[in-house]
């Protein structure tokens, strides 16, 4: 019998570029973890965030980050929320687990997400081609997250800085996701 090892790749081959001053690269070692509140337990689980990760409970469409800077905490629906982390090993619901205690229902959901970072001053630009959000920075603050489309593609895309966005969409898209984007970018670099 074959002794074989298997080796995590990252999902699109660590992509990075940069058109001008413009970078988009993909978010390797980013563990998503689905929690969800059960009925009637959002107190509890405000009380586990908080003692987990130093953070309030997000209001939907938001997002809060954790006292050391590396946890964000986003309200996907009312009673969903993603916990994002760098960490490279499969065991991300446990390590969420751990820290919230059994306030929560939780998923992994590592392995269904592409993550680009797409940052420089024409990121904005570039994602007014393809996302029907209002991008303006009065309108998308920088603690906003949501839910949207993009070129036909379903979408996360999170204010991570002044012209910084976090963007995810599905594993089993993710080179038509990574594509349209680096059009995008292409088109509002030249």
């Amino acid at each position: 019998m074959a002794d074989l090892t298997l080796t995590p790749a990252p999902l699109l081959g660590g992509y990075q570029r940069s058109f001008g001053a413009t970078d988009l690269r993909e978010a390797t070692d980013l563990a998503i973890v689905s929690l969800a509140v059960p009925q009637g337990d959002e107190a509890r689980c405000a009380t586990a965030l908080d003692t987990a990760y130093g953070c309030a409970m997000p209001d939907s469409g938001r997002y809060v980050v954790s006292n050391d800077g590396q946890t964000r905490v986003i309200r996907t629906a009312p009673d969903q929320l993603f916990v994002l982390f760098p960490h490279a090993a499969p065991n991300a619901r446990a390590v969420v687990a751990t820290a919230t205690g059994d306030a929560f229902w939780s998923t992994d959901q590592t392995d269904n997400w592409c993550a680009l970072e797409l940052s420089g001053p024409q990121a904005r630009a570039a994602l007014a081609r393809i996302c029907m959000l209002n991008l303006h920075p009065q309108a998308f603050g920088p603690d906003h997250a949501a839910r949207t489309v993009m070129e036909h593609m379903g979408a996360m895309i999170l204010r991570s800085g002044d012209d910084a966005f976090l963007l995810l969409s599905a594993r089993s898209s993710a080179k038509s996701f990574l594509h349209a984007v680096e059009t995008s970018v292409t088109n509002v670099s030249d």
